[in-house]
């Protein structure tokens, strides 16, 4: 019976590319320990991404993949999951509360942006983060509405800071909880920004992994203030099929290259339609318009969504599809997306400013 040795072992698992990495989890750093006694090998995994949905799966994988070394008689996998906070533009200091922002954007109203927003923070949540949705939309906020707390108001408590309001394990928050629904905001561009700036930096959000940031169709002054205000981790661009949807996608992804933001990558939205009653798939939209402008670019595709009337109804009735259908095929691909959005991030450099001590002259 051959030894085996560190060496064999770790050849053996970068042979496993992670779906999520995009590469194999030794040269992700993400094996902590291998422990070989004998024919035994016991290997530490840790990721830096929520995957509960993904740990038996992976952990099923590289026992397969170890198992068939000459020479192991057992194999034993643990995998855990640690995520960090990542590097977002320079100069722009990091949120109390916050170890990751994610701004999702479209360039273009009408592609379900707000839906995928408030889906792919529930997702997050779903496989074991800890995670927050800001409303950043002040003209037409949606979130409450989605997320069925429409009728609530953040308390305050010191009269300076607001508490977030709890809806299916998310921390939220919206301009929409401090207006009455059906009141315009007739506000210029600076009261806009500041009125972001405030929301942002004005909540006690409690020790988020992930702020999903759920900002308004365009390029204007609400984006800018994201850019220069904010500390961004990564950005997610939201589009459907059809041209004219992609042509403002490309503005939006090329703002997020010019203001030093990563895009993690796109998501089609509305990409297929079928047929509720006879089964027959149509794409009303066009065809491979997000596959297209991802190879342009060079950016991922996260996923393709189905133009589906449920996805529609059920954040309507205040309850999102992964909520409302946590087993359902939609709810699978947003958490599938989740962990591309997260495992993207992952591979990021960290943020180590809050480990180093701050230094005081008294």
């Amino acid at each position: 019976m051959a030894e085996v040795t560190r060496e064999s072992v770790e050849a053996k698992l970068k042979e496993y590319i992670d779906p999520y990495l995009d590469k194999d989890l030794v040269s992700a750093k993400a094996v902590k320990d291998i422990k070989i006694d004998g024919g035994a090998v016991s290997i530490d995994v840790v990721l830096g991404f929520p995957a509960k949905g993904y740990v038996e799966t992976l952990a099923a994988k590289l026992n397969e993949f170890v198992s068939s070394i000459d020479g192991v008689s057992d194999v034993t996998i643990d995998v855990s999951i640690k995520i960090a906070a990542h590097k977002a533009q320079k100069g722009v200091e990091q949120i109390p509360g916050i170890k990751n922002v994610i701004a999702v954007a479209s360039g273009k109203g009408g592609v379900g942006k707000s839906t995928t927003s408030v889906n792919l923070a529930l997702a997050l949540a779903a496989e074991g983060a800890s995670v927050g949705i800001l409303d950043a939309d002040i003209y037409g906020p949606s979130q409450p509405r989605m997320l069925g707390v429409n009728k609530e108001r953040p308390e305050s408590p010191d009269g300076k800071t607001l508490e977030p309001i709890n809806s299916y394990g998310l921390q939220a928050m919206s301009i929409g909880f401090l207006v009455d629904e059906d009141t315009p905001m007739i506000w210029r561009g600076p009261m806009v920004t500041q009125a972001l700036n405030q929301l942002i930096n004005d909540t006690h959000w409690k020790d988020l992994d992930y702020l999903i940031i759920d900002l308004p169709p365009g390029t204007g002054d609400i984006q800018l203030t994201l850019a220069q205000r904010i500390p961004v981790s990564g950005s997610v661009i939201v589009t459907t099929p059809q041209d004219i949807a992609l042509l403002d996608a490309r503005k939006a992804l090329s703002m997020f290259e010019k203001v030093e933001v990563p895009v993690l990558g796109i998501i089609e939205n509305m990409s297929i339609h079928i047929c509720s009653e006879c089964g027959h798939e149509e794409h009303i939209f066009g065809q491979g318009g997000g596959e297209n402008m991802s190879e342009q670019y060079d950016v991922d595709l996260l996923g393709a969504l189905p133009l589906d009337m449920a996805i529609r109804k059920d954040t309507d009735d205040g309850k999102p599809t992964v909520v409302a259908d946590p087993d359902g095929r939609v709810a699978q691909i947003y958490r599938e997306i989740s962990r591309r959005v997260s495992g993207k991030m992952s591979m990021q450099a960290k943020d180590y400013a809050s480990k180093f001590p701050n230094i005081v002259i008294s």
